[in-house]
């Protein structure tokens, strides 16, 4: 009966670990090579983590807003604030290069993309592992997130974080993609929803967002 038992735990164990290598990546699942970017993400301000719920979303209690902020893309375009002013709502995914599941969902973000800005909707990633932890970027992982572009066909911006975090809102985040909502105003609207969503799952939250906007 206990050698039963101790199979049946396995299987349920096994069977958890392979969702969670399907729909999201854990930040301190990376290699030994990578263990001193997770530290230089983990010592960052973590106050702003919302703990997640079951269903692998976040809900927003308090309105965030994010400040001022200056970040440059992979391409060394300069980025601010003012760029939420330009849609009614702004979809950021955080993503790294090494988590498959967040790799392996960046072509439906660009169809998406192309899709939903007639609507007043943008697409804007941001490579996690891109900041050296010093406010400047990572060159190594940067050449990665270029590459990782052209392979994918991925127009959308690939932002590297400031050494603010975006306000402190990518602090302490551990788990990757993680994707959240700002209006023009730059507050953090909706949902945050964790792991990666097939296309047809993504217009359907943006569809949700776009309506709660309205409320």
């Amino acid at each position: 009966m206990r050698n039963h038992k101790k199979r049946a735990g396995i299987l349920i164990l096994s069977g958890i670990c392979c969702l969670a290598l399907c729909t999201g990546c854990g930040t301190g699942g990376k290699n030994s090579g990578e263990k001193e970017q997770n530290e230089k993400v983990q010592s960052a301000d973590t106050d702003s983590l919302q703990e997640p719920l079951e269903s692998g979303e976040q809900k927003v209690e308090e309105t965030e807003r994010i400040g001022e902020f200056s970040m440059k893309d992979i391409e060394g375009n300069s980025f601010t604030q003012e760029m939420f002013a330009e849609y009614d709502l702004t979809m950021i995914n955080v993503f790294t290069t090494w988590c498959t599941p967040c790799v392996n969902e960046i072509p439906d973000l660009e169809k998406l993309s192309g899709e939903v800005k007639e609507q007043g909707v943008n697409v804007v990633g941001i490579v996690l592992d891109a900041a050296d932890g010093f406010g400047g970027a990572d060159a190594e992982t940067v050449e990665k997130a270029k590459l990782l572009a052209e392979k994918t066909g991925a127009t959308y911006p690939f932002l590297i974080p400031d050494a603010g975090y975006l306000g402190g809102r990518l602090a302490g985040i551990n788990a990757v993609p993680e994707t959240f909502f700002v209006d023009k105003e730059g507050n953090i609207v909706g949902e945050t929803y964790s792991g990666s969503r097939s296309l047809e799952d993504w217009k359907e939250i943006v569809e949700k967002e776009q309506g709660q906007l309205s409320q």
